[in-house]
């Protein structure tokens, strides 16, 4: 059995696109997963499985969700091996690195987009892209940065969502409860 994190993008935000966790678990169970655990209502759900494809598990709970809730919803979905090795991966010192902002990417970015991205600068924001994540840390914090997940989407033409430093640090630490 592998252990996947399952990130929802664009769930319960501003009333927009409602799932309950206790519904969100409930259809992963349905769907066959076991040790289904959820974190926070911004669709963070850890699973075990004996599927071996992200892509198919993306599929998935994709169309289960739109069959049962009626939107649509971008899934990323990491093992729990992929996911470590992004967070340990961070490039930033200890103290940025606790307030900085993981954007996980659905595929590799074309090499020019990443190029010309990376030369883009903000005061006060440092990124860092690389083949599945942009680290991303604002002096001012993620919410008036221009760096941000629609940033990136549109810059590297790749589906992204972004989580912070202790979404990510606890994701991890339900996989070990497992």
């Amino acid at each position: 059995m592998t252990t996947y994190i399952a990130l929802l993008r664009g769930i319960n935000v501003s009333g927009k696109n409602k799932i309950p966790m206790a519904n969100l678990r409930a259809l992963c169970s349905d769907l066959g997963f076991k040790n289904v655990k959820t974190y926070i209502q911004s669709g963070n759900v850890v699973i075990q499985t004996t599927e071996e494809r992200a892509s198919d598990l993306e599929a998935k709970i994709s169309e289960a969700i739109l069959k049962v809730f009626g939107f649509e919803v971008f899934v990323l979905v990491k093992t729990e091996s992929e996911f470590q090795d992004i967070f340990e991966s961070c490039p930033f010192s200890e103290s940025q690195k606790e307030v900085s902002y993981f954007t996980l990417l659905k595929e590799l970015p074309e090499f020019n987009l990443v190029d010309a991205t990376s030369k883009i600068s903000y005061t006060d924001e440092t990124f860092i892209i690389s083949e599945s994540c942009v680290y991303f840390y604002s002096k001012h914090g993620y919410g008036k940065a221009k760096g941000n997940n629609n940033f990136f989407e549109r810059k590297l033409k790749v589906p992204a969502t972004t989580r912070n430093f202790k979404t990510m640090q606890k994701l991890l630490s339900l996989c070990s409860d497992l």
